[in-house]
């Protein structure tokens, strides 16, 4: 899903700015990840990020889970996605489709300077060592599953009841946002960058 350009940010075009002035992650590519709650607006920001880097593309984690497989995909990612940036490789993953229950042709990305990552679990510890930073949007959960519920309808509700099950295990077992380099507040008027909880000394070079 792409996000069409919305009014230019200054947060986030300073996000972009410092992530061009990082060292690669993975091999020749920047990954770079955006979690938060389903709901919290990780993909309008990705998207915005993805503009201002230039047109970055952006790898959206719902296209690797699966109904079975809310949060079990680390070593789907890893395997199509992570290993072969890490060898200078185009990556090739098959997109799930919600609707068909099932996996659709598989499509290469190639890498490039800055990849986003987006999506709930983007800042896993089986995903950090790779990324050259973590964003996260910092959206209460219930704020945010309210806002996810209003957008997907009465229809999902049921999927949306197990979903916040799955989600609050994940995050109690994996958290993200303990590492997260930038916190993301979106507002009326744009979106607020503050410093991220993380600290990193002697690991990798901080978007802060």
């Amino acid at each position: 899903m792409h996000i069409s350009p919305g009014p230019m940010d200054p947060a986030v075009d300073a996000v972009a700015a410092r992530l061009r002035r990082l060292p690669p992650s993975c091999g020749p590519v920047r990954l770079v990840g955006v979690d938060g709650h389903a709901g919290s607006g990780k993909s309008t920001f990705a998207g915005r990020l993805a503009d201002a880097l230039g047109g970055a593309p952006v790898l959206h984690l719902d296209d690797v889970a699966t109904h079975e497989e809310l949060f079990s995909w680390t070593d789907r990612l890893l395997d199509q996605v992570i290993e072969p940036f890490r060898h200078g490789r185009s990556a090739r993953c098959a997109p799930y489709d919600w609707r068909a229950r099932a996996f659709g042709p598989a499509r290469a990305l190639p890498p490039a300077p800055v990849i986003v990552v987006e999506g709930v679990g983007a800042g896993r510890r089986a995903l950090r060592p790779h990324l050259a930073g973590l964003v996260w949007m910092e959206v209460p959960e219930e704020m945010a599953w309210a806002r996810g519920r209003a957008r997907d309808g009465a229809e999902q509700s049921e999927f949306w009841a197990g979903w916040v099950r799955a989600e609050r295990r994940h995050f109690a077992e994996d958290p993200s946002r303990p590492f997260a380099d930038l916190l993301i507040r979106p507002g009326d008027k744009g979106y607020e960058m503050l410093t991220g909880p993380a600290t990193t000394p002697g690991t990798r070079p901080s978007l802060t």
